[in-house]
């Protein structure tokens, strides 16, 4: 029974979802605020849920040896060593839409109070003042609203704009010419948005590319009286500039939810009359504290006891329900990156993957991950789905994908290319009504071998005594071949074998097989065919 550890403060309704489905959970709130008791206990479990207080670091990480996931209850990773667990093998997961509607209102909020500088005024009415014509206000209606950022936040706030009878304009790379259409938006650079613009909000993760996105440049960008929200992350605005803007009156109030360090008690935001700011408090409300809860808990455990990836931000998804059909596809990818891995000796350059048939319409950067993971672990022994596009990317090697339809006999097939410095290697499988991973052609030659734990694979010339040696070699030293596959290219060609073996290739009668001068190559190969 998998183990998992929640260490911060969560709901008892996703505790209760962990045992019923099946994991086995200690929840211990408060351990995740004392770094040394958390690392000495993370090694026994294979699950780890957290909120913002546990900081998954590469230390803790080292430690956790027998962690495969990390669930964060919320959008925000910035807690957790994303390179660190994914070289280990780690998958993150978060919940991306369970706080969507409360940041987004939360944001809204914060237009609101700034336009008719709602806290300022309460509490010049608390204190017994009648200020009426102190705080003059704007209206909403008819003004222009920039977001930057129109993903799952940001998109509930224009459609919200949008009923406000705003003009909503949108800057995101990845936002759609349909989707901006959809939404009732206008899709605009970012200049464009900072020049136009009587509000901007902020819905963007923290990058290197967004980081200081709001700076003193942007802001001489920006209309006189400009109102800027942020209620996504801290480090996306220049404090500084924006402070000096403010004072200036280039911008006419800012509403801050998020800062560069928190918890922030002090700051010199606070006090600025055109100033609103709350402590994170986007994601604080009771529904969306229940939601990302029991969607964490319901994501770990779908991935601890099916296989099924959700929200992960290191690896592709697998859904609950694709995840048995995809299963086995996933390890015909799988033992074709452990053939090339472990009959290939140069330095790989570039690997291409072509999905034919069926194969095109699955879940092929899944199929990827599990091909790169077959292909390095010959070199590095605990590489999985996780950590190997990683290292693919940090060895320099090329990677490409083909889709294309049926093209063949088989409904759907994998082809795995892998070019080096001195040749081009290749293999293609399937996977038949058995669900077992077959290969169907090595080399360019055709072939139909079944795939076993231990095999050998030998290349050699066209020619009469080859079936005759290697049954000679393997019956006299009493090496026992389940099963038995020759191909060839053309007669007098170049040609294969492949053995399906009992037991591993011995090591002497390997030498003695090489020796041979009809074999050109002798490599025993070792497959993982568990579960097949």
């Amino acid at each position: 029974m998998p183990r998992v550890l929640v260490s911060d403060k969560l709901s008892t309704t996703a505790v209760q979802i962990f045992k019923d489905r099946g994991v086995e959970v200690d929840y211990l709130p408060d351990l995740g605020k004392d770094k040394d008791a958390l690392l000495a206990k993370i090694a026994d479990y294979d699950g780890l849920a957290i909120r913002s207080a546990t900081k998954v670091t590469e230390k803790l990480i080292a430690a956790a040896t027998n962690l495969k996931v990390i669930g964060r209850a919320g959008i925000g990773v910035d807690n957790v060593d994303i390179p660190a667990a994914s070289r280990r093998g780690i998958i993150v997961m978060n919940t991306p839409f369970g706080n969507s509607i409360t940041t987004a209102e939360h944001a809204i909020a914060m237009m609101f109070a700034l336009a008719r500088q709602i806290p300022e005024a309460n509490a010049s009415t608390h204190a017994g003042k009648w200020e009426k014509n102190r705080f003059m206000g704007v209206e909403i209606t008819g003004k222009t609203l920039g977001i930057v950022g129109c993903g799952n936040i940001g998109s509930i706030v224009a459609t919200r704009g949008v009923g406000l009878k705003m003009h909503v304009v949108a800057y995101d790379p990845f936002l759609s010419e349909s989707r901006a259409t959809e939404l009732g938006v206008e899709k605009v650079e970012l200049d464009e948005l900072f020049h136009r613009a009587d509000f901007i909000t902020l819905h963007t993760p923290l990058t290197d590319k967004t980081r200081n996105i709001i700076d003193a440049s942007a802001i001489a960008k920006m209309k006189d009286g400009v109102r800027i929200i942020n209620c996504a992350r801290g480090g996306l605005i220049v404090e500084k500039d924006l402070i000096a803007a403010l004072k200036s009156g280039k911008v006419a109030g800012a509403g801050i939810d998020v800062f560069e360090t928190e918890p922030a008690t002090e700051h010199p935001l606070f006090g600025m009359e055109n100033v609103v700011t709350t402590p994170h408090l986007g994601a604080s409300t009771s529904e969306a504290q229940e939601n990302v809860a029991l969607q964490v808990a319901e994501q770990m455990s779908d991935y601890l006891i099916k296989g099924a990836v959700s929200n992960a931000i290191n690896m592709p998804s697998i859904t609950a329900e694709e995840a048995p059909r995809l299963k086995p596809f996933i390890k015909l990818a799988e033992v074709l990156g452990a053939f090339v891995g472990q009959v290939t000796e140069e330095p790989i350059k570039e690997v291409e993957l072509l999905f034919d048939g069926a194969t095109a319409a699955m879940n092929t950067r899944a199929l990827i991950s599990a091909a790169l993971a077959g292909l390095i672990r010959p070199q590095v022994a605990d590489v999985n789905m996780v950590s190997a596009p990683i290292m693919v990317k940090e060895r320099g090697i090329m990677l490409s994908e083909v889709k294309r339809d049926k093209s063949g006999v088989f409904d759907g097939y994998i082809k795995l290319t892998v070019t080096t410095e001195k040749q081009t290697r290749s293999i293609a499988g399937t996977c038949f009504s058995d669900h077992k991973p077959r290969f169907i052609q090595i080399k360019g030659i055709n072939l139909d071998a079944e795939v076993g734990q231990h095999m050998l694979y030998t290349t050699n010339p066209d020619a009469p005594g080859i079936i005759g040696l290697l049954g000679t070699i393997c019956g006299k030293n009493n090496v026992n071949i389940a099963n038995f596959q020759l191909g060839r290219n053309r007669p007098g060609g170049d040609a294969i074998a492949l053995l399906y073996l009992d037991a591993p290739f011995p090591e002497d009668v390997l030498a003695e097989l090489r020796a041979n001068p009809k074999i050109v190559s002798a490599k025993p190969l070792k497959f993982d065919v568990a579960g097949v």
